[in-house]
């Protein structure tokens, strides 16, 4: 009678993991989430022809289709209109949400909870539906808030100065009802003798916020500003209503307008050119806050 022992495990046994089965659903997560964006660039480097014969391999019309997509169609100016309205918001967003945290979390009053109530509900609010609203909002005076910021800051500035049509894009999507949630939730797992410390040794709120809270909030706060990156930069329909100049269009508008042009027509590889072109700026700010990002939303209270 023989004994088991580990040497004599099979082959099966010895090769994969012990988790196997996990590895083999995520290896399958990854090709299905993936393939588009392959496929994509793929497409990117071919023409017509090449596309609607289902070649696999990459084409030799890579640069001529950056070509078009970038310098004939300047989808790179429509870019950077969505990179600085996406990053005002991120930032924008970020700050009020930090300073709704530290009101919610460190300041005693009454009606603190009513207040964070009405904060979630707007949870549970689709934004379209504040389109219209927003919309009369800003146009109530001829400019609604360009005409509001020209008034006080020109007389001040005692010049031509010319507010810029983003104003009234971007102010009125600075609240965030997630960015304070998660600020708050942030803050109540700080400890309340830091707050009470920093009471003790006379600083003032806002020191407390810049010499404590915020150097203990780096990764929250690059996990907030990568998800309000991405809804920044997949702003459409709130642009499109607003603005009138095409030179301040956001990249959707440049996408849209690639496939409509008389240039390009029905060609593929100019298009999906674009959107592989579109898609590196969020790519990179993700990649380059991925730890914030992982570490921010982490399930425990030691992050």
């Amino acid at each position: 009678m023989t004994s088991y022992s580990p040497s004599t495990s099979t082959w099966f046994q010895r090769v994969l993991p012990k988790h196997w089965y996990a590895h083999l659903i995520l290896t399958v997560a990854v090709a299905v989430i993936g393939f588009p964006m392959f496929y994509a660039l793929l497409i990117s480097t071919q023409n017509n022809a090449m596309v609607y014969s289902r070649n696999f391999t990459p084409g030799p019309y890579f640069l001529e289709n950056f070509q078009m997509a970038w310098v004939t169609r300047n989808i790179g100016r429509y870019m950077l209109n969505s990179f600085i309205i996406a990053f005002s918001i991120a930032f924008g967003k970020t700050v009020m949400s930090i300073l709704a945290g530290l009101g919610l979390v460190f300041f005693r009053y009454t009606g603190k909870w009513i207040i964070f109530s009405f904060v979630l509900v707007t949870l549970i609010m689709p934004s379209d539906i504040l389109l219209i609203a927003l919309y009369r909002r800003v146009i109530a005076y001829e400019n609604g808030i360009v005409d509001f910021l020209y008034s006080v800051v020109a007389p001040l500035a005692q010049s031509d100065w010319e507010p810029h049509p983003y104003y009234s894009l971007i102010l009125p999507l600075l609240a965030s009802a997630t960015g304070v949630f998660v600020f708050r939730q942030h803050f109540m797992t700080i400890p309340a003798d830091l707050s009470e410390a920093a009471q003790l040794d006379g600083a003032t709120p806002l020191q407390f916020l810049f010499q404590v809270l915020i150097p203990l909030s780096w990764n929250t706060i690059g996990a907030l500003m990568v998800i309000m990156f991405l809804y920044g930069w997949n702003q459409y329909l709130w642009p499109l209503i607003l603005l009138r100049d095409q030179d301040l269009y956001v990249v959707q508008w440049g996408v849209q307008s690639l496939a409509e042009s008389s240039e390009v027509g029905d060609a593929f590889g100019p298009m999906m050119m674009a959107v592989i072109l579109t898609s590196l700026p969020p790519l990179s700010i993700f990649l380059i806050l991925q730890r914030q990002f992982t570490s921010g939303f982490a399930l425990t209270r030691d992050k």
